[in-house]
């Protein structure tokens, strides 16, 4: 009878995803808060757009609230490498292990195909977080659509979740 070893590699959840777990909404809610706001805040200021403060107020809330909904969607496609279950005696599941599923959860850096992995995830989520601000967040401001695009890409660029590169093994 053949012995089968059991990895455990999915019990702790990623870095990426602790900020799902309610006890780091204390910090991670005002941060994001706090970063999108000085984002908004920067550009409008380097737009040279008039009345800032009403204009950042009057768009800050859906722009905070948009953007946990697109990191939403980009933590789930973080988490679909731990979701594809393969045959693990195969060397296609041993491949997909190795260079996908272990290595976008505890470190990216690992194989160039984690680092493609999170690198489209990262970019999904910029993607929804300039989608969200233009098409909702956005459109009932004064801006014109020159102002919105631009206040989009800002967000997006500046704001994306970088922090999916953040080797997790770094703390284990």
């Amino acid at each position: 009878m053949k012995k089968h070893s059991i990895k455990l590699y999915n019990i702790i959840f990623p870095i990426w995803f602790l900020w799902l777990i309610p006890i780091t909404w204390i910090v991670v809610l005002p941060a994001n808060f706090l970063i999108d706001l000085i984002v908004i805040v920067l550009t409008m200021k380097h737009l040279k757009i008039e009345n800032i403060k009403q204009k950042a107020k009057t768009a800050i809330f859906r722009v905070w609230i948009f953007g946990f909904i697109a990191d939403f969607i980009g933590t789930a496609a973080m988490f679909i490498p731990n979701v594809i279950n393969f045959n693990y005696d195969t060397a296609l599941g041993q491949w997909w292990d190795k260079n996908i599923t272990n290595a976008v959860s505890y470190n990216p850096f690992q194989s160039i195909y984690s680092l493609l992995w999170v690198t489209v995830c990262v970019i999904i989520t910029a993607f929804f977080i300039y989608l969200f601000n233009y098409k909702f967040c956005l459109k009932k401001s004064d801006l014109d659509d020159i102002q919105r695009k631009k206040l989009a890409l800002s967000l997006a660029v500046f704001t994306a979740p970088y922090l999916f590169y953040l080797p997790t093994s770094w703390f284990f």
